[in-house]
C-alpha cells in the first residue's frame, strides 16, 4: 500500500529493508547494505561496514542506510559504535543531529 507511493520519481527515498537474520540493512534488491553486530546485552549497534556498489554511488543510499540503521537503534533505546569509517568520517559529522545515539563511555561519568 504504502510502496506503492514509492515508485515514479527519482528523488523519493530509497526502501531499506531490516535484515535482522543477518543483521543488516539493505536496499531492496540487497546491492547496497548496512552491517551491524549487537552488543551490551542487546543495547549497543556496533556499525561495522557500510558497502553501496559503484553503480549506485553518489545516490545517498549509503546515507539512507545510516538513517534507517540509526533510527531503528533510537527507537530501540540502543546507542551506536561508529566503528565503520563512513559513519564516523563522513555520516555523523554531516548528519551531527544524530550525535545523541552514539554510544560514549562518558555519558556515565558525567551524570
Amino acid at each position: 500500500m504504502a510502496e506503492a507511493s514509492l515508485s515514479g520519481g527519482s528523488k523519493e527515498a530509497p526502501k531499506i529493508v531490516w535484515n535482522e537474520k543477518q543483521r543488516k540493512f539493505e536496499t531492496e534488491d540487497k546491492k547496497a547494505y548496512l552491517e551491524y553486530e549487537v552488543r551490551g546485552g542487546g543495547k549497543i549497534m556496533d556499525i561495522i561496514h557500510t558497502y553501496v556498489p559503484s553503480s549506485k554511488r553518489g545516490l545517498g543510499l549509503a546515507s539512507h542506510l545510516c538513517v534507517a540503521a540509526l533510527s531503528h537503534a533510537q527507537t530501540h533505546s540502543m546507542s551506536i559504535i561508529p566503528t565503520c569509517s563512513y559513519v564516523s568520517d563522513t555520516f555523523l559529522p554531516r548528519n551531527p543531529s544524530w550525535n545523541s545515539v552514539v554510544h560514549s563511555e562518558e555519558v556515565k561519568s558525567s551524570m
